[in-house]
């Protein structure tokens, strides 16, 4: 299906907060409660509409061990978006959010978006950190906010859509140059001007560093 801008997304975090599982609800809409780790990056995709816009987002689900820190940093490079998660169960996870942070505004563009997720809503009762305390980081660092549940699809549609309305408006903001796919974003298919260096080149799905892909 054609599509007027791609975004690419990444989901960073500690490992077994959820994120493998936030990405298949939204792109499967189903809800794997085994889930192997994740080894290296993980990826799905799946096209919305903004504004009256074909949408397509492209993204990458990174492995949370520390051992895996080189590979996700590369992935932050060409990221127009992320989601920040932590486990609301585990207040460590939460504890971990200024390193990810750190890492994130490091390698990432200064433009990108980060929404903070606190995942796990539904487990209420084993919960160890507050909505108030994941809305205080998110306000004290400048990030969007959301609590989600993996396992019943509560606000997981919300999250990877809002972020990506947040891009969009930095586009009619001139604050994105979609001309430069560094920037983690794609003019879609009929914007196409020739030449598969120009903004409309298809895209090739393959990840950063290896030929099509920022």
């Amino acid at each position: 299906m054609s599509y007027s801008y791609l975004f690419k997304y990444i989901i960073i975090g500690d490992t077994g907060v959820g994120k493998s599982c936030l990405l298949l609800q939204f792109t499967d809409k189903r809800f794997q409660p085994v889930h192997d780790l994740t080894i290296g990056v993980e990826f799905g995709a799946r096209m919305i509409n903004i504004d009256g816009k074909q949408i397509k987002l492209q993204i990458w689900d990174t492995a949370g061990q520390e051992s895996f820190r080189s590979i996700t940093r590369s992935y932050y490079r060409g990221a127009a978006g992320a989601l920040l998660v932590y486990d609301i169960t585990r207040r460590e996870t939460f504890e971990h959010l200024t390193s990810w942070l750190e890492d994130a505004r490091q390698h990432s563009s200064a433009n990108m978006v980060i929404m903070l997720i606190g995942n796990k809503s539904d487990l209420e009762a084993k919960r160890e950190v507050t909505a108030e305390e994941g809305l205080s980081f998110a306000k004290e660092h400048a990030l969007v906010f959301m609590e989600t549940s993996a396992k019943t699809a509560a606000n997981v549609e919300e999250a990877f859509i809002n972020t990506a309305k947040e891009i969009y408006q930095k586009i009619q903001d001139g604050i994105f140059d979609v001309t430069n796919e560094a920037n983690g974003i794609k003019l879609g298919p009929q914007y196409q001007t020739g030449g598969p260096s120009r903004p409309g080149a298809i895209d090739s799905g393959k990840p950063p560093g290896q030929g099509g892909c920022c």
